[in-house]
This record gives structure tokens, C-alpha cells and sequence, in this order.
């Protein structure tokens, strides 16, 4: 099982911004130590072209995140300015996913250490997301005769409307998300499976549902990938979260997706997601967790 990581490509953000970005370069540095970790596991991803990225995405907005084009709306609505910086890391956050569905298409599992950049549209960025890395990885295995038909399972706790929306009406690929209801889009999209979940809701009433939703996912689809996006925000501690999962919840969370695609046969490439918890270090702990639990189903 392979590793890829983005956070050297560190993003000249004002001071105060609120996108928790040391919690990469964190999370590199545990998995990194990690006595399970084989050698030459982790590695730096590929930075993927236009014409990849225009799998998912229209080749006027790659024009204008390329050439510095995007207008102050644009940026503010992405969250963070345009940089060279900000191009290059979101590349190669989109190539570490594509690199996570080879890995897993090879050995069962593959891993980004970032990723689920969800919120991306085919003409526009927002929510700390410019290219969406799903929706691009899924058609490049398809286009490059890999995998027919893929399952996007999405545990963030915000919905995937960008992924919805891009492949909306797309057969080829099963989007299905489980996300807080009343929670961040308030216009949300619609994913072939959307669960939405009330404010509060903790660990029994969670796995439940996702029991549910993979149920659903499995009966209605019959892939031969998954891209899984984990996501630490779902924690009851997270700032932007609004359920009240523990950490052991999301643990099992994880457990059961792994478990569900393992007793299928079916790969999975794994994402992190989002994770805001005050102190950052919680949100490494619960992405650590998803990393370790991915090599205890598929490492080798």
C-alpha cells in the first residue's frame, strides 16, 4: 500500500487564515515514524496535467488557476489567494489521489494524505477545494481502461456538492455522501445517495446510518474502485462540524468502509478530508487513525 504526501508545498497564507494547514506536514511526520510503515511506502505524488484535470474540470477555469487569472471573487470563494504555490499543491493534491487509486488497483489500498477536495466545481472553486480530486481520479481510471464503473463514498462532514455536481447524470460513477444536514453547503447537490444527518448526532446513531449508506451503495452500484473520503470533522470537538462523533466512532467508521470493500474485493483509494478541531493535533490523531486502519485492512 502506498502513501502520498502534498504538505511540502506549504501555501503563503495571510496570517490568521483559518485553513489548518500544519496539520499535514504533522500527519506526514506520525505516519512517517510509524513502525508499521513500510520502507519506500510514502512518496511524493505526480502533478497532473491540464488535460487530466479537464476530466473533470472545463478548460477555461484550468486556464485561469493556471495563469493567475481568477478574479478576487473567485479567490475568496476558494478561501485562500492564487499563488504558483497554490497550482503546484493542488496538481499534485489531485495527482496523490490519482496516484492512491493505482496504488489500490495494485494492492487493495492507497492513501492520500490529503485530498477530498469535494467542494470543486467543473467551473469553479470553493471551500478551501480548486480541483476536485475525486471526480478527476475516478475518470482517469476509467479513461485509461482501468475500472468501468466507481463509488465515491463520502463520510466528510460536509456534503460533496462538487463531486455531486460534476458527475450528476454520470452512471459510470456512484456518488454517495453522508454529511450534517444543516451544515455547510446550505444549497447542497444531489449525489445518486445523499444521508444527511441532524445536528448532534454521535456515534451509534452514525454508524447506523453508514451501515445504511453502504448498504445502498452496494446494492445500487457495483464498483470496481472506491474513493473513499474520510474526513476528522465529523469529531464532536471539531470547530465546523456539528456532530458528535468520538474518536473511537470514526475509527469504526473507517473500519467498516475498509471492511465493507475488503469483503467485496472491491479497492479503495482513501482521502482525509476535512478537519478543524481547535487544537490541530486532534485532527491528526483521527487522519492517522484512518491511515493505520487502511494498512491493518489492506498494507502490504
Amino acid at each position: 500500500m502506498l502513501i502520498y504526501y502534498t504538505d511540502h508545498f506549504v501555501l503563503p497564507l495571510p496570517p490568521g487564515h483559518r485553513f489548518p494547514m500544519a496539520k499535514y506536514a504533522e500527519l506526514r511526520r506520525r505516519v512517517s515514524h510509524s513502525p508499521w510503515l513500510p520502507a519506500g511506502a510514502l512518496r511524493e505524488p505526480p502533478a497532473l496535467d491540464d488535460a487530466t484535470l479537464a476530466l473533470a474540470h472545463s478548460p477555461d477555469y484550468i486556464r485561469r488557476v493556471v495563469t493567475g487569472a481568477l478574479s478576487a471573487a473567485e479567490q475568496r470563494r476558494i478561501g485562500f489567494p492564487w499563488s504558483e504555490r497554490m497550482v503546484e499543491r493542488s496538481r499534485r493534491a489531485a495527482g496523490a489521489t490519482y496516484a492512491a487509486c493505482l496504488s489500490a488497483l495494485s494492492c487493495g489500498a492507497g492513501v492520500n494524505l490529503a485530498g477530498g477536495t469535494h467542494h470543486a466545481h467543473a467551473d469553479h472553486g470553493e471551500g478551501f477545494c480548486v480541483f476536485n480530486d475525486s471526480a478527476i481520479a475516478a475518470r482517469a481510471m476509467q479513461a485509461e481502461g482501468r475500472v468501468g464503473q466507481v463509488a465515491v463514498i463520502d463520510c466528510d462532514v460536509h456534503q460533496g456538492n462538487g463531486t455531486a455536481a460534476i458527475l450528476h447524470g454520470d452512471d459510470s460513477v456512484f456518488t454517495c455522501s453522508l454529511h450534517g444536514a444543516r451544515n455547510w453547503p446550505l444549497d447542497k447537490a444531489s449525489s445518486d445517495l445523499d444521508i444527511a444527518l441532524p445536528d448532534g448526532t454521535g456515534d451509534q446513531d452514525y454508524l447506523e446510518a453508514l451501515d445504511e449508506a453502504l448498504d445502498q451503495t452496494f446494492r445500487r452500484a457495483r464498483p470496481a474502485l472506491v474513493i473513499y473520503l474520510s474526513g476528522a470533522d465529523p469529531w464532536e470537538g471539531d470547530r465546523l462540524g456539528r456532530l458528535a462523533l468520538s474518536k473511537d466512532g470514526l475509527l469504526a467508521r473507517d473500519r467498516k468502509v475498509f471492511e465493507a470493500c475488503l469483503a467485496r474485493g472491491v479497492p479503495v483509494a482513501v482521502t482525509m478530508g476535512g478537519g478543524y478541531a481547535p487544537d490541530f493535533h486532534d485532527s491528526v490523531d483521527i487522519h492517522y487513525a484512518t491511515v493505520h486502519a487502511a494498512f491493518a485492512c489492506f498494507g502490504r
